[in-house]
């Protein structure tokens, strides 16, 4: 078939089956979409939580949307108000992580995939 329809919210949430449910949603249906080559994602922090660890790639570039409530980006250094409809193109190198305001943050993520190409940073913040 030469497309494929589907929920983000049936995508299972990786964020709590691997215990950070109490911080945020995580969502990768790149499978259940049939992508070859795109990568999606859906985040979705909790109120005034910060993500467990921040990430940066090797060759993927990616571009965060904010779909709605507001909160903080961190690029390596530097650190970037976010909210509604802001979009952030975040260069594969530079290491980043979101920190959720009072009403929670929601963002859909799109880059290539490349397996195996992020690499965690923890401590971050």
């Amino acid at each position: 078939m030469s497309w494929k329809h589907g929920n983000l919210r049936d995508s299972e949430d990786l964020a709590a089956k691997y215990g950070y449910g109490d911080i945020q949603e995580a969502r990768f249906p790149r499978k259940e979409l049939g992508a070859e080559s795109t990568g999606l994602g859906y985040i979705a922090l909790r109120p005034g939580k910060r993500q467990p660890f921040a990430h940066r790639h090797e060759a993927a570039e990616e571009i965060y949307v904010i779909l709605s409530g507001d909160g903080r980006l961190k690029l390596d250094d530097e650190i970037l108000e976010v909210g509604p409809m802001d979009a952030v193109r975040v260069a594969p190198e530079v290491t980043r992580a979101f920190e959720a305001g009072e009403e929670g943050l929601e963002i859909l993520v799109f880059g290539p995939r490349h397996a195996g190409d992020a690499e965690t940073v923890q401590d971050f913040w």
